[in-house]
């Protein structure tokens, strides 16, 4: 990531939870915060309840990388929190990609671009 760093300290991801909006679809739970130093600062959260700890891995891959890809579209200065539901073990990056844009649009947090009279 190039923009961004990953959250870890409980605290931190305490502090999102509390203090941050959140919105929710199918897959994911998404809290956003701001943090005040210009950049992003990404967590990432999946229980037991979500699978093993391959399974668990791999929802924190498929996120990380749908950010990555799409970082440069992204507000700066945000703490974000994803939280994986249980339907989210068993869907692949695509499904991923799009809840995670989706709940972004939602907070207003991605900048949206106009080719024309279509929006991208």
């Amino acid at each position: 990531m190039l923009f961004s760093e990953s959250l870890k300290k409980n605290t931190d991801f305490r502090n999102v939870y509390k203090n941050g909006r959140s919105y929710a679809d199918k897959y994911l739970v998404m809290y956003v915060l701001e943090n005040n130093k210009g950049i992003n600062r990404l967590g990432i959260s999946a229980s037991r309840k979500v699978g093993n700890s391959v399974v668990r891995h791999r929802f924190a891959r498929l996120v990380r990388e749908s950010y990555r890809l799409h970082e440069n579209i992204f507000n700066s200065g945000l703490d974000i929190v994803v939280v994986a539901r249980k339907s989210a073990a068993s869907v692949g990056f695509f499904e991923i990609e799009s809840a995670l844009l989706h709940l972004s649009k939602l907070h207003h947090i991605i900048k949206i671009y106009f080719y024309g009279d279509e929006e991208k």
